[in-house]
């Protein structure tokens, strides 16, 4: 007979994880004894999470700040070069040592495609700069560059799954999908008409002004309001883009010659960007709607089997 804890964990969508999920269960109901230990397991259990949520983001900072800090600048192969290639190994072994779904494999290369087209429009505009030579490269922009932006869908998409997300008045896919576009054809048509951000701002909080995501951490659904969720992750990506201009990775005009924290007008750009993120992950996944009080099964009732229904 199947393990229903194991079919009912997040955990157990990454085959290298699914061996121990039945082991952390009976960890989990011994610190569950007492009301000091039980806090301290779900904090513990909430940063693990995180962490295996971000592994593909944390590895790209961590190869960032590695070849700055270490590489060569004599070597044979540049830096840029040797940052592409690590991504690409990085990306075949967590896909072999089932660090990664295929389905998370997917978001990444959409992402890296539409991260790696606006790249080739913003560089040339001269919004930003790739300060040294490669030859993996696309009219001026090294090839690793996609990976950055991969990041962000790689997030989203292991956190979807490790939470259990599910969600109230989510807006409709298509509704998205054409904010995203708009979204997207701003960044390359601002150069030349007037910026339309502010517009695009007040869809988004249209859109999310009545969203929540509910997730489940260890035996509790919580909420928050998706919009303030979505602004959380933006403050990170705006961190980790500073890690990016510090090691000269890419340079922004005012940083080319000191290095200076990153503007805050970044802010609204990378919560736009994110929005085009989090909807190539919705395509993928479908958004659940979360059942309502009527239609929850009692509060003694395992979380994870409350009625759902695909979002339209």
């Amino acid at each position: 007979m199947p393990d229903t804890t194991i079919e009912r964990s997040g955990a157990s969508a990454w085959p290298v994880l699914r061996q121990f999920v039945a082991a952390e269960s009976h960890v989990a109901a011994h610190m569950s004894r007492r009301p000091a230990t039980a806090a301290i397991y779900e904090f513990l259990r909430f940063g693990m999470k995180q962490a295996w949520a971000c592994l593909f983001g944390a590895l790209m900072l961590s190869l960032l700040l590695g070849t700055y800090f270490f590489y060569p600048h004599d070597a044979a192969l540049a830096r840029y070069d040797f940052l592409f290639l690590a991504a690409l190994f990085l990306q075949v072994s967590l896909l072999g040592f089932g660090l990664e779904t295929i389905e998370e494999a997917k978001v990444i290369a959409a992402y890296h495609v539409v991260g790696t087209v606006m790249e080739i429009f913003k560089t040339s505009a001269g919004s930003w700069i790739y300060p040294e030579e490669s030859f993996f490269r696309i009219a001026g922009v090294p090839l690793f560059s996609g990976f950055m932006y991969s990041c962000i869908g790689s997030y989203l998409c292991r956190a979807w799954t490790l939470f259990h997300f599910e969600f109230r008045a989510h807006p409709p896919i298509a509704w998205l999908a054409a904010l995203s576009v708009a979204i997207y054809a701003n960044f390359f048509a601002h150069h030349y008409l007037p910026d339309a951000r502010s517009v695009l701002f007040i869809a988004a909080g249209v859109l999310f002004a009545r969203t929540r995501v509910y997730f489940v951490n260890w035996q509790t659904y919580r909420w928050m309001p998706l919009l303030l969720g979505l602004l959380l992750v933006t403050a990170f990506i705006w961190i980790a883009e500073n890690v990016g201009t510090f090691t000269r990775t890419w340079l922004y005009p005012n940083q080319r010659s000191v290095w200076s924290l990153v503007s805050a007008g970044k802010f609204g750009s990378w919560f736009l960007l994110l929005i085009i993120s989090y909807t190539l992950v919705a395509l993928i996944k479908r958004p659940v709607e979360r059942a309502t009080p009527a239609q929850s099964p009692d509060a003694d009732a395992d979380p994870l089997e409350a009625p759902r229904v695909v979002n339209a």
